[in-house]
């Protein structure tokens, strides 16, 4: 089977971060902005200030493009006024991290601070995802009083008591706060679907698996696990490659599911892989 073209969720593009408040949010100094940045990014230098817009270079992050090497750029903006609910149902319907909050979250939430990198796509995935999460706590410090994140290239929201209470290692960070795991009932059917979004910000495959008849909670917990697997070992996955399946819950090497790359199911349209899951996979498939 020929791999396809991502036609949407362009790889490699601006990771985006809307911190929310309950209450209006001005941009801390800069010389705050800056010595926060550098305690959690090393050296920064400030190339842009405006009433509502700061950037910094994070000169410890060089992104390499042919025969240049820049430093990535990290931007906040503070919009002005408030920023109405613009998320739509699809993607409410999958945040699931905060799902008892989120209606709550999202009505109370009505101002923003929005931070983002640029120029970051001639990084390693190591090094972006490196970058990312210590910006993130660079604006949790710079912002105590921020409600929640969302995070655009996933969907996933997340509270900041999830995220600073999190103990999990520094270098999964970036996967189970910057890449989301949805889950999809499909009408009409005992059929489910679960699908990554956000490898692609690393340039890395999303993931889906369309089955029956296995608890979707297994499913979720081996697609991070799949997730982190692309992340550390630079996707060494090929079409028809076979990786370790799951019986009761645990991963077991004496079932092979077997992978191959096709459009995703659900939207938005991308390349993804396709992980079938044998006697549970559900669709047509002729992957022999």
């Amino acid at each position: 089977m020929e791999q396809t073209k991502i036609k949407e969720n362009l790889p490699g593009g601006v990771f985006l971060m809307k911190l929310l408040f309950q209450n209006p949010v001005t941009l801390p100094d800069t010389d705050t902005i800056l010595t926060v940045l550098e305690k959690h990014l090393g050296q920064v230098e400030l190339f842009s200030r405006k009433e509502n817009l700061v950037g910094f270079l994070a000169k410890e992050y060089e992104s390499q493009f042919q025969d240049t090497a820049v430093p990535v750029q990290l931007i906040l903006f503070a919009p002005e006024g408030t920023t109405p609910n613009q998320f739509d149902e699809l993607t409410k319907s999958q945040m699931w991290d905060c799902m008892n909050e989120r209606d709550e979250i999202l009505e109370k939430c009505s101002y923003c601070i929005c931070a983002n990198d640029m120029l970051a796509a001639g990084l390693s995935a190591q090094s972006r995802a490196d970058l990312d999460m210590n910006f993130l706590e660079a604006l949790l410090e710079l912002f105590p009083e921020c409600e929640a994140i969302y995070f655009q290239s996933s969907g996933k929201l997340l509270t900041t008591s999830q995220i600073k209470e999190n103990l999990m290692p520094k270098e999964e960070r970036f996967i189970h706060f910057g890449v989301n795991v949805r889950f999809f009932n499909l009408e009409g059917s005992n059929d489910m679907l679960v699908d990554t979004m956000g490898m692609h910000m690393l340039f890395l495959p999303d993931m889906q698996y369309h089955f029956h008849s296995l608890d979707p909670n297994w499913i979720v917990g081996h697609a991070y696990s799949l997730a982190s697997y692309l992340f550390h070992n630079d996707n060494p996955i090929k079409n028809g490659d076979t990786i370790d399946g799951i019986q009761n819950g645990k991963f077991d090497p004496l079932i092979q599911w077997k992978c191959h790359y096709e459009e995703s199911l659900i939207q938005p349209t991308r390349e993804v892989i396709d992980v079938c899951t044998n006697e549970f996979a559900a669709g047509n498939r002729n992957y022999e």
